[in-house]
């Protein structure tokens, strides 16, 4: 099974693919987000031949809301009736701080490696890794 992975952000949006057995996720890049980010993540769905979209939760170690969660929570929703593919949250707390590690020397991480870190997490829970 192919599998789409988001890290939402209220200014970008990182996507990251996964392989088609659903073990290696890669980021696949950025987008700004605005009006039209759903639609425009459907897309990629489809070119992807997605099975399965897999979104960043947007919450803290804790299990806390931040000030993105309701906007993340309402794209989730918007996302599922417009892509008709299961959606599902995964564990994104310290993502973007993991994905910054792969980043060259200088440069902050991008959102479409904290995609792929969420993704692959994801995709490990799945397994048993």
């Amino acid at each position: 099974m192919k599998y789409l992975g988001i890290d939402y952000g209220a200014k970008r949006v990182g996507i990251a693919v996964s392989d088609a057995d659903g073990t290696i996720a890669f980021p696949r890049g950025t987008l700004e987000n605005g009006p039209d980010i759903v639609e425009r993540i459907a897309r990629r769905a489809t070119e992807e031949n997605a099975e399965m979209i897999v979104v960043g939760d947007t919450r803290s170690f804790s299990g806390l809301e931040n000030p993105v969660t309701k906007e993340s929570d309402e794209f989730v929703e918007r996302l599922k009736k417009t892509t008709g593919l299961p959606v599902v949250r995964a564990w994104e707390a310290g993502s973007s701080i993991e994905a910054s590690r792969y980043a060259p020397e200088g440069q902050e991480h991008d959102d479409a490696s904290a995609a792929a870190v969420i993704l692959q997490r994801f995709l490990d829970m799945r397994t048993g890794k």
